[in-house]
């Protein structure tokens, strides 16, 4: 190579694309059966219906929106990270402690909410719990300030049932997909 060689404009290489992971869906994933969302539609509801019960029994409210979410997610969406037991359970959890230390420090309100909901995003993402119903969580600890001593013990029985029914109804119908993908 000549010395002048190095001072010759060089083409410009073409940019390369980001390669995407095989995984990667390139369309809306397939319509469930019929018998597949009936399955899931009443899995759903029946916990749901179940976390009601519970309520009007010990007369508290247990059934929270953010529940209601990880109910559609492990029942509708088993394969995924958001729904397994690691993230649904620990997941609920560490939202509820961000939550409380929030609302601690700054008395709750809609911008505490704010910081909880990054906050518990941010852990979940540390902690490999992944469960984005967790953040609500968080949100509604810093907005409605419920009392720790009840709400968490019904948050974690509610969450271990969710994943206990998600278990049970993933056995129930044949050729449904199996859940958890994992425990741990």
């Amino acid at each position: 190579m000549s010395p002048h060689a190095a001072l010759r404009p060089q083409p410009t290489p073409l940019p390369t694309p980001l390669p995407t992971p095989a995984s990667a869906p390139t369309r809306a994933p397939a319509r469930p059966t019929t018998a597949a969302a009936l399955h899931s539609v009443s899995a759903v509801t029946a916990v749901l219906l179940g976390l009601v019960a519970i309520g009007a029994m010990i007369h508290e409210p247990v059934l929270i929106p953010p529940l209601a979410a990880s109910a559609a997610l492990v029942h509708s969406a088993p394969t995924l990270p958001l729904a397994q037991p690691r993230g649904v359970i620990v997941g609920h959890l560490v939202g509820a402690a961000v939550g409380y230390a929030v609302l601690a420090a700054s008395g709750g309100g809609a911008w505490a909410a704010a910081v909880a909901a990054g906050v518990t995003l941010a852990l979940n993402m540390v902690a490999r719990t992944p469960h984005s119903p967790a953040v609500a969580t968080a949100v509604i600890i810093a907005l409605q300030a419920p009392a720790p001593d009840r709400f968490v013990p019904l948050l974690f029985g509610s969450t271990v049932l969710l994943v206990l029914t998600g278990f049970a109804a993933s056995r129930v119908r044949r050729g449904a997909p199996r859940y958890p993908a994992y425990w741990w």
